[in-house]
């Protein structure tokens, strides 16, 4: 590792992008702690520990959610777009094909940043009345003034946010994105090993032990289910070109258990969220029938158990919903037959595009379930110790390893194509 390390740094532009991204992840943090004026810091930070909802939206803002910071909206309004966009893919015709097209990509690429912007918005404005509803004194009396000037302040810090993202990203060792969620988890941990260290008694040994196995084994599942795939068998028919013969080799066709990565979490948290947070807005309606249904909204996902099912449910089901977007069988089943492939056992055309999705579906169920049991471990931590997670939950892990492997893999994809250049 260290030979490897070396030879990184001894590639001058690859140790220049390395230090950039660096610098860009240290200015987040530094945007992550400049607070909106006038906020009731304390007082935001109890109300985030209390609730696991808002808790997991902090987690995908980068952890900039709890101080009510410039940037505290994250880049969550940037993947909604994103996400938005994506289902319109599959409804649309028209973009669609403009997927498939380079051109394409990058003016669908184009509306998703202008469309983040009144998503920034109306997200800012949303989490701003449900702070203010909330029984804590957190933001007071402010005046429309400070309200516009509040929120343009948010959806600044959150366009802000997607530059740094995309500009991470163009260095290709790594998701701007992921690499910002990665940084607000990752800055969270001192202060819980602070207050681990702080909190300690001799008592709580064996639970601490526990915590540490669960958290090993959480780790080791989510590498092992992240780069776990199946590998089809490919044969090529064997071609006679003029006194040539082409083709006739043999490969495989890998298809991974977890295809849709973290993207469902994502999904399942802003399904989650939504029903509360548009309650909110009705609890001081005029209407009694109106502000009690509000209420039972917000009670019903305040309850642990349904919101534990839940959110598992909607975990398993995007899950299978996501891979069906991006896992095509009829297009690769189609490519096969025009590059004379073919499954041993299997016929070209329907047939292979048929046995492509059955094992997929049997590949997905494994790791949907695992996504699921993710989700909910810090939610079944609780149950059985009584305790929060000591630093991250599930989620925030399978965030933390996804994001290292990925950027592993790419800076020694770097580092390989500039092997193939000195040759």
């Amino acid at each position: 590792m260290i030979d490897k390390i070396r030879k990184i740094w001894k590639i001058k532009d690859l140790r220049g992008s390395i230090i950039f991204v660096l610098m860009m992840l240290v200015i987040f943090r530094l945007f992550a702690h400049v607070p909106v004026p006038g906020v009731n810091v304390l007082a935001l930070k109890e109300i985030f520990s209390s609730n696991q909802v808002l808790g997991m939206l902090n987690v995908f803002t980068g952890g900039s959610m709890d101080n009510f910071s410039i940037v505290m909206m994250g880049i969550g309004p940037y993947i909604t777009s994103s996400i938005i966009f994506q289902l319109l893919g599959m409804v649309v015709p028209k973009l669609e094909e403009m997927q498939k097209e380079e051109s394409g990509r990058q003016k669908i690429n184009a509306w998703t940043r202008w469309a983040t912007v009144p998503l920034a918005v109306v997200q800012a404005y949303g989490m701003i009345a449900l702070l203010r509803s909330s029984s804590a004194d957190i933001l007071g009396d402010i005046n429309t003034f400070n309200l516009i000037a509040t929120i343009i302040t948010i959806s600044a810090g959150t366009i802000f946010l997607m530059w740094i993202g995309e500009l991470i990203s163009e260095k290709k060792i790594g998701n701007g994105i992921s690499l910002l969620i990665f940084a607000g988890i990752i800055a969270s941990l001192p202060s819980a090993i602070q207050r681990l260290f702080v909190t300690f008694e001799l008592s709580q040994i064996y639970l601490l032990l526990g915590f540490l196995v669960i958290a090993i084994v959480t780790i080791v599942g989510i590498v092992i289910i992240n780069e776990g795939q199946r590998n089809i068998p490919v044969q090529y028919a064997r071609q006679i070109r003029g006194n040539r013969a082409f083709g006739g080799s043999s490969t495989h066709l890998p298809m991974r258990v977890n295809t849709a990565g973290v993207i469902p979490i994502i999904f399942a948290i802003s399904v989650t969220v939504f029903p509360s947070m548009i309650a909110q807005f009705f609890v001081s309606a005029k209407s009694a029938f109106i502000s009690k249904a509000a209420y039972a909204v917000i009670n019903i996902f305040e309850n642990q158990l349904f919101y534990g099912i839940f959110y598992f449910i909607l975990v398993v089901a995007f899950t299978y919903f996501y891979t069906e977007i991006i896992f095509k069988p009829d297009n690769i089943a189609e490519n096969l037959q025009k590059q004379g492939g073919f499954i041993p056992g299997i016929r070209p055309g329907r047939h292979t595009s048929e046995y492509l999705s059955f094992i997929s579906r049997r590949i997905l169920l494994t790791g949907s379930l695992f996504l699921g049991l993710i989700a909910v471990l810090p939610l079944v931590m609780k149950y059985f110790t009584g305790m929060q997670s000591l630093a991250i939950g599930g989620t925030s892990l399978l965030i933390v390893v996804s994001v290292v492997i990925e950027t592993v893999k790419q800076i020694e994809a770097q580092v390989t194509m500039r092997d193939y250049d000195g040759i």
